[in-house]
Formats: structure tokens, sequence, C-alpha cells
């Protein structure tokens, strides 16, 4: 995500981020291989011309259904829990009133008494013809459409404003998804940025109706609707990045880091950790009882030289940066009442990644980096994994968050520790 910026990696050629998704092969660009819904020229008048598609246009159709699949389960989770709320709050008012399904015409009143008399109607028909195959789903509320959920909100907005704080902040969210509707209702293309909007405008709505997994600095990555779908074909891997700068837009350090309560960290100097949470905040997180278990190459290994020669980095100066690191988290240690949970070692192998295993209250999440011959930290590419926890759903014997976390601990066996 990303989701509410969230994202998962593809899984082939023909998915989200293949070629069709590179420059010139986007929806709604006039593309080679771009499936043409225009009617033969005058000229072209040998039979079936127009129904000739080729893989181009096939992967180019693949790319538009994966899209609007994608914005659909959005929309549809929005319109369920929209219609939740509608009904929690407008039936206890009108029902005791008005009676079984009549109080969400009484509550639509006569602005909207078109498109509640439209809903009975279709309520109607799918009785008849046995299309209600949830007895859940046999009232009105279950056939109004997400314009008319809103209609309902905002024509009784004095009764939900006790309980929600932002009136403009829905309508704006509903605005920006309406454009997104229209499109999918009516199959057509939709573009890569108005997908992204719409999701983060998604994300942002749950959240303010109650149905979103609170900040990331509690919960990280809260599952969203895609990866609950179609995550199991990525193992744990819920985002792949192509360097630490753009990990970091969409997971910035204080929600990787804030909040937990065990925080395993090896690498060689660990710097997305040292050098973008403060001294202070590192404190704090570690005397509200998080557990604290950092692993550095050693400065003075000859697998430092080796790294430094790999970067063309000038004799020592990868030592010193490594050196300055564990300087800095020796000073968080000593500030410590109790400097037990914070154990500082240093390890003589070849690094061969660097990893942050996170752990909370409900959830982890792991940022997992290859060291690469000539690129530095920065700029390799990323791995965010969810881990255990009540929050993570995926079996342990197919994730790689175990992987790193037996190879950390391996690690720690065979390491020292620093004073």
């Amino acid at each position: 995500m990303s989701s509410g910026g969230l994202e998962l990696p593809p899984g082939d050629g023909g998915h989200e981020g293949g070629p069709a998704d590179a420059p010139g092969g986007a929806a709604g660009t006039a593309a080679a291989g771009a499936v043409s819904l225009a009617p033969p020229t005058a000229g072209d008048v040998r039979a079936g011309a127009e129904l000739d598609w080729g893989a181009e246009a096939w992967s180019e159709v693949r790319t538009r259904a994966q899209r609007a699949g994608r914005a659909y389960i959005w929309l549809n989770l929005i319109e369920q829990r929209l219609r939740s709320v509608v009904g929690a709050v407008l039936r206890p008012v009108y029902e005791p009133v008005h009676g079984g399904d009549d109080w969400v015409v009484a509550a639509a009143g006569p602005a909207g008494q078109e498109w509640v008399q439209r809903a009975v109607a279709v309520r109607e028909v799918s009785r008849r013809k046995g299309y209600l195959l949830d007895p859940a789903d046999d009232n009105v509320l279950s056939f109004l459409t997400l314009p008319q959920l809103r209609e309902l909100m905002v024509q009784h907005w004095p009764c939900f404003e006790p309980y929600f704080d932002d009136r403009r902040e829905i309508e704006l969210a509903l605005d920006e998804l309406e454009v997104t509707r229209n499109v999918v209702s009516r199959n057509r293309a939709l573009s890569r940025p108005v997908l992204e909007q719409a999701e983060r405008a998604s994300a942002r709505l749950l959240e303010v109706l109650g149905a979103g997994a609170g900040s990331p600095a509690a919960d990280r990555l809260p599952i969203d609707a895609v990866e609950d779908l179609v995550g199991d074909r990525y193992a744990d891997v819920i985002s792949v990045h192509p360097d630490r700068v753009r990990l970091q837009r969409m997971l910035p350090a204080e929600d990787l880091f804030g909040g937990a309560r065990r925080l395993d960290a090896i690498g060689i100097g660990l710097n997305l950790l040292v050098q973008n949470f403060s001294g202070r905040r590192l404190v704090r997180l570690t005397e509200a009882g998080c557990r604290v278990r950092l692993l550095f190459l050693n400065p003075a290994s000859s697998a430092v030289k080796r790294r430094e020669r790999e970067l063309g980095l000038r004799k020592g100066e990868l030592s010193r940066s490594v050196e300055m690191n564990i300087l800095h988290v020796r000073r968080v240690r000593a500030g410590l009442k109790d400097p037990s949970c914070f154990d500082i070692h240093v390890f003589d192998e070849t690094p061969r990644f660097t990893a942050y295993l996170v752990e909370g209250e409900s959830s982890g999440i792991a940022v997992v980096q290859s060291y690469l011959r000539r690129a530095r930290g920065m700029e390799a590419p990323v791995l965010v994994l969810r881990g255990g926890g009540r929050g993570g759903r995926k079996d342990s014997e197919h994730g790689l968050f175990p992987t790193y976390r037996e190879e950390f601990e391996s690690v720690w066996e065979d390491s020292r520790p620093v004073s």
C-alpha cells in the first residue's frame, strides 16, 4: 500500500508493475498495444479486423482489469463500512417510529424519494430472481449505493456529528472516490495516479470512520484489502522498494521503530536506526519497555576493509563511521536507568545483509536489505516483511521473517558484547 501508500511486489509480467506499466504502456495513453475501442476506418473493410488482439493488447487489458479489481476492493470496503455506520446511527432514530425497512424511506425524505424507491424495486427483483444469497442483505439499506449513503449522512449530519469530528474530510474523501467509482462501474480505463489517489482516500476514510488500524507506530503496516486477497503469493513480503529513500517515504523511521516492544538489528553500521531515530527517542522507547539488541560489524575486522575496497572508499572511512555509530548507541545505553535491556554486540563475519526486526504489542515488521558489491546501503533494494503476533496472518513456515530472525540469532550467539 501504497497503500494508503501500501505496495505489493509484482507476480508476473501481466501484473501491476510489469510491461504494461512501463513508460508508454500505461492505461489512458495512446501507446502501442493499447486496446482500441474505435470503429475501423473506411479503408479497413476486412471482416473481423477490429477483433485481432496481439500480446501487447492482452497485456493492456489485463492491466486495466487488475487496476479496476484493486480499486473495486477498496470501494467495496468503503461502501460496506459506510452502510454499517449509516445503519448504526440512523436506525435507532427512525425505526421505532416507522418500523421495518420503512425507516430507510423515511430517512431519505422527499429529496431522496426517487432513489430510495429505485432501491426498493431492485430489492424486490433480486428477491424474485433469487439474487439474495445472504439473508443479511435482504434489506433496503443493502441496495443503497455509495452516493446515496453519502446523501443520507450529509442530510442527517447532526446525528453523525457526535461520532466524527470533520465532516469536510469525509466529504472530500468521498469526492475523490467518486471519480474511481464512475470509471470502475463503467469498465473504463483507470490510470495509475487515479488508482493511487483512490487507495489513499480509502485508507484515510476508513481511518476516519473507525475501521482503520490506528497509527502506523502502534500496529506497523495494517493489512490492506489487496494483501488480504493475494498476499499469499508473496510469502510475508508486503512491499519492495528500489532503495532506502523510497522506503522512508512510505515508512518513516518513527513509524517503523516507534512503539516497538522488541527491536533486533544487524548490519554494518545500522544507519537507518542510528541516523534517523534520535538518541532521546531511543531512550524513551527503551524505558517504555522495549528490548533492544544491536549487532554491528566489528570496525576493526578485515571484513570492513574489504567492504571499503568494494565501495571505493578511502582507507578507514567506513570503520570510523561504524565506530561513531557504536559510540552513539553506547551513550544512549549509558543514559538508561536499566542498561540490561539494551545490548550492543559486534561480529567479525562477512556481512551478508542488514535487517531491522521490529515487534510490537500485536504485530511485527522487518526491513531487510542485501549487501551489493558496488552499492551502499542507501542504494540497495529493500524488502518489507510482515512479522508475527496477532496482526500477522501468514504461516511462519512460508515466510521470510522467521528466516532472518534465525540468521540474527545465529550471528548473535557468535558475536561479542561491547562494554
